[in-house]
């Protein structure tokens, strides 16, 4: 049960139709604790901390430092073509082993900023995308229903009471 734990967002027009489902979903026996909706920009919740398990960081980290690998080697491609255009004495010295040497360079310079860059991005920012996504639709005039649930069956219910009253739900797991 510590393992399982879901946010499901339904954005409403109205209040009186959040405050509807709020108390169907109460009937189907989410408490009341794990409801809550959200009508001012300042209220809205932080983001979900992330379970033990999580890895996104890592995989920030991962997806950043291959896009600065491949923009590294890019760049030293680039780089060795260039030289190699000058006439640039390296070249004639080592004209297989320069080039390589360059793209090797580039891409692991790339590859470590990259990674750099991914797991400081978003340090500290503890509203994240979810907090993101109510915060616009409150500002857009909707009315935010967030029902965070901890096991299947409560998902299940969540989806199908928001999804009869709006038609549309945003469903956020943390596993």
């Amino acid at each position: 049960m510590d393992d399982y734990r879901h946010h499901v967002s339904g954005f409403f027009p109205h209040r009186d139709i959040a405050e509807n489902t709020l108390a169907t979903l109460l009937e189907h026996g989410i408490p009341s604790a794990q409801l809550e909706i959200f009508v001012d920009a300042g209220q809205v919740p932080p983001a979900p901390t992330p379970q033990k398990h999580s890895n996104a960081v890592l995989k920030d980290m991962l997806v950043d430092g291959a896009l600065g690998t491949a923009v590294g080697g890019g760049l030293g491609g680039l780089a060795s073509v260039g030289l190699a255009a000058a006439n640039v004495s390296l070249f004639i010295a080592s004209p297989l082993l320069a080039p390589l040497m360059l793209l090797g360079g580039g891409a692991s310079l790339g590859g470590f900023f990259g990674a750099v860059v991914g797991a400081s991005a978003g340090a500290g920012d503890h509203q994240g995308r979810f907090a993101d996504l109510i915060s616009t639709a409150i500002k857009a005039g909707d009315v935010v229903l967030v029902a965070e649930t901890f096991s299947e069956k409560q998902t299940a219910i969540a989806r199908e009471v928001i999804a009869a009253a709006v038609g549309e739900y945003k469903d956020l797991s943390l596993a």
